[in-house]
């Protein structure tokens, strides 16, 4: 049983790691908690039976990191609105351009 929860841990904490360094790092904190909860499972079962805790700890080390991160990247991370006129100019400029290109195009009966 151990193992399979030290299995689920080191599945979702690597998920979260990937998901917490892109930019969908809002999506990061589902497989952190599972795998935090993964992580605690397997701690209180090696703890029961006596048995070694290296990966259950690597499991947790892993998931804090992507958690740090994470929440770094939510609190610092600030999304920029810019001004749209100019985007609004060159979308009128190139939709004359392309009239004119139609203009242009004589068509062969």
């Amino acid at each position: 049983m151990k193992k399979l929860f030290v299995v689920l841990g080191f599945i979702a904490a690597i998920l979260s790691a990937v998901l917490a360094v892109t930019p969908l790092f809002k999506i990061a904190y589902f497989p952190s908690v599972a795998a935090l909860a993964f992580g605690l499972a397997a701690l209180y079962l090696s703890r029961r039976k006596q048995l070694p805790r290296k990966s259950v700890h690597l499991v947790l080390l892993l998931t804090l990191m992507a958690l740090t991160v994470t929440t770094y990247k939510a609190i610092f991370n600030t999304v920029e609105v810019s001004d749209t006129k100019d985007l609004i100019q060159k979308e009128d400029a190139s939709k004359q351009e392309a009239i004119e290109t139609l203009e242009d195009i004589e068509i062969d009966e």
